[in-house]
């Protein structure tokens, strides 16, 4: 299933406010991307921020598998959303 950008956009949005109701992981956002509690309001706007956020996501499988059993996404979509924000092209190695 091809995913459009603005489906995409919705996926990031959605990892933004799981991660916001997980404390701990939470945590960990900020403590690696220096990013802060003052930042979510205005960065969700910012697609290359809910690109990042979905890179930070996919750092670890179970944090992939705790948010896409969460919000009914199928891990592809997830991978499939990341492409489609800035920032999320494939590098090729040629």
């Amino acid at each position: 299933m091809v995913m459009s950008q603005e489906a995409a956009e919705v996926v990031g949005l959605n990892a933004l406010k799981w991660l916001v109701g997980n404390d701990e992981l939470l945590q960990v956002f900020f403590a690696e991307t220096g990013a802060s509690a003052d930042d979510m309001r205005p960065e969700s706007l910012n697609l290359v921020f809910l690109g990042a956020l979905l890179d930070f996501l996919t750092m670890n499988d179970e944090w992939i598998i705790e948010f896409c059993d969460t919000v009914n996404l199928s891990y592809e979509q997830l991978m499939n959303a990341r492409m489609l924000l800035p920032g999320g092209e494939q590098m090729h190695w040629t």
